[in-house]
């Protein structure tokens, strides 16, 4: 068993260049956008762009299995208007889709929003059902619902949050959860000390369950314990502090998943990718 550690990494140019410029950082996962996050529509991929991705993955070295896909920033499966949630569930659609035009295995996404119009568990079952709704739509793509840090009236902050889409999905063998370590310390679970992260993690453990762990977001936290603000920051140099992730590292649950740092300083992601693998014992 073994830990796949990288970054999200630039499509500038086209997605054929991501496995590329993951390799650059000396990375053995890693994160990208298929179209731009911050636009409902884009240009379907190419077949030249799909093949040169494809190409590009096995000569470096890459499996489709350690890259960590993210859909659009737009989409909220939530949204407590049924037209406008019907046009987030047709973007989500889409995304699979170009995931499994690339090859690709997993789909991260943010669960979603109730816009303080509906309550949580309404919100909730929103959610359920588009997830379903995708499912069935789709063939092969695994759905990797992330944590939230519980900024603005986004769901996903609460372990039991994600154990109910898990709990309520048709297929349970195509949904999983990613785990961002910002967004958990905000959220109010506690990494710093040994005793901490052992105790947020057997609660992970009991409300969703290991198997569900599909990937990692390693990020340090510009902001205090339970703050609900979402601000990345570079490892060891926020509140969480470097001891959390060398417990992740060290944790024999948390292997064979993309890793991906978000971290704010793109420039040292090499250097902080080595320094991750050094605290595997």
């Amino acid at each position: 068993m073994a830990k796949y550690i990288g970054a999200h990494v630039s499509t500038a140019g086209g997605v054929l260049n991501a496995p590329l410029n993951a390799k650059k950082i000396g990375a053995k996962a890693f994160a990208l956008f298929t179209k731009n996050q911050r636009q409902w529509n884009a240009k379907p991929l190419e077949a030249d762009g799909i093949k040169a991705f494809k190409d590009n993955m096995v000569e470096c070295g890459f499996e489709s299995k350690h890259v960590l896909p993210h859909d659009s920033y737009l989409i909220n499966l939530g949204h407590p208007d049924s037209e406008k949630r019907q046009k987030s569930l047709d973007a989500f659609i889409d995304e699979i889709h170009r995931c499994e035009q690339l090859g690709l295995h997993l789909l991260n996404f943010h669960p979603g929003s109730h816009l303080r119009e509906i309550s949580e568990q309404e919100c909730l079952k929103n959610i359920s059902d588009s997830m379903n709704t995708a499912l069935e739509a789709t063939s092969s793509v695994v759905l990797v619902v992330e944590n939230t840090a519980g900024q603005g009236s986004n769901l996903g902050y609460k372990f039991e949050h994600l154990g109910f889409l898990m709990e309520n999905s048709i297929d349970k063998s195509r949904v999983g959860v990613c785990l961002d370590t910002c967004h958990t310390f905000a959220a109010g679970y506690d990494l710093r000390t040994q005793q901490a992260y052992n105790q947020t993690m057997n609660e992970f453990d009991k409300l969703v369950g290991f198997k569900y762990l599909r990937g990692m977001h390693l990020n340090d936290s510009k902001t205090e314990l339970s703050s609900k603000k979402d601000r990345h920051h570079s490892l060891g140099e926020g509140y969480i502090g470097i001891d959390a992730f060398k417990f992740i590292m060290q944790d024999e649950r948390i292997d064979e998943i993309p890793m991906v740092l978000e971290t704010v300083n793109s420039d040292i992601w090499d250097e902080e990718i080595e320094r991750l693998y050094s605290f595997i014992t």
